[in-house]
């Protein structure tokens, strides 16, 4: 009696949801790779739930700050998480503490896809591959300047691994934007960078920047000739910055999986999956089930890269 009563109540609540708009909070600051995906998901999820989904930039301390705040919201499927592999899954490694504890806090929904990185040189570098950029850091007994988007973020581990697997020379600089790092390679001023390939392409296609080679597990659409990592020589070398959706704790299963099927339908849209590419986001999506043990690998995998590298922010 118990398990029919619950049934048609589990169906009408699913059926009923969302009666008003939902919010989105994205941790970081309008106007990069990660509010712009998301605004591209925002639009066509809420086409298909009938309800807006408003996008509300919550920055602050590497995504810290506006994750904190999505745990804290009340579990009814109005507040969602636009969240990545670097402040769920690196920064609860990095940090000496972060206010939020991923798998507790949160039920994952869905992965929305995976954003390449790009290991890109100013031309100066006398290096058109990763062999010979490895032959020349080895030149200079201090190494090679290398930035990243800041310590512990999705690249300046990717570069930690890769100088362990290939013996690369090479000192990180953080920055604190992927931003400001590019002007400094365009510049001239950073020999080295690990990125997101959305913020280099436009560089390596007019010749500002050198490609090196990309860390998915293939080669991206957008720059076609650019080799992986792993043909490059350090086989099974994959390290994206995965983007997805995640909801507080304790949501109803009818309304992530309501969400689950909504957002797979907006990701496998021809237009979607366009926007999202120039993004240099390969789309993906998948079950919440999938995800979650996504996220449980990550966070082993990088607790040792982070340990490894003995990277710390106080």
């Amino acid at each position: 009696m118990l398990a029919l009563a619950a049934g048609p109540g589990s169906n009408a609540l699913a059926q009923d949801y969302p009666a008003r708009p939902i919010r989105l909070i994205v941790p970081f600051a309008p106007g990069g790779v990660s509010d712009t995906s998301a605004r591209v998901i925002a639009d066509k999820l809420g086409q298909r739930l009938g309800q807006q989904v408003v996008v509300d930039n919550r920055p602050g301390a590497s995504g810290n700050i506006g994750t904190a705040m999505a745990a804290q919201a009340a579990p009814d499927g109005y507040t969602l998480l636009l969240g990545f592999d670097g402040t769920m899954v690196i920064n609860p490694h990095v940090f000496a503490k972060v206010p939020f504890d991923t798998v507790k806090d949160f039920v994952p929904i869905s992965k929305i896809g995976d954003a390449a990185l790009i290991l890109i040189t100013h031309p100066s570098v006398p290096a058109k591959n990763l062999s010979e950029l490895v032959a020349y850091s080895r030149t200079t007994s201090a190494g090679l300047s290398y930035g990243s988007a800041g310590t512990g973020s999705t690249p300046h581990l990717a570069g930690e691994l890769l100088k362990a697997r290939t013996g690369l020379n090479m000192v990180h600089v953080p920055y604190k934007g992927g931003g400001q790092a590019m002007g400094d390679l365009v510049g001239g001023t950073l020999p080295v960078l690990f990125t997101a390939v959305a913020g280099a392409q436009q560089y390596v296609k007019n010749g500002k920047a050198n490609a090196i080679a990309v860390s998915a597990a293939k080669r991206v659409p957008s720059l076609p000739d650019v080799p992986t990592l792993a043909e490059s020589g350090v086989p099974g070398f994959v390290s994206d910055s995965w983007v997805g959706l995640l909801a507080p704790a304790n949501t109803p299963k009818e309304i992530v999986d309501k969400l689950a099927r909504e957002l797979n339908a907006v990701v496998n849209m021809p237009d979607t999956r366009e926007r999202l590419a120039t993004l240099g986001i390969v789309p993906s999506g998948n079950t919440s089930e999938a995800f979650a043990s996504e996220i449980q690998n990550d966070l082993k995998k990088y607790s040792e890269i982070v340990k490894t590298a003995k990277i710390r922010v106080q």
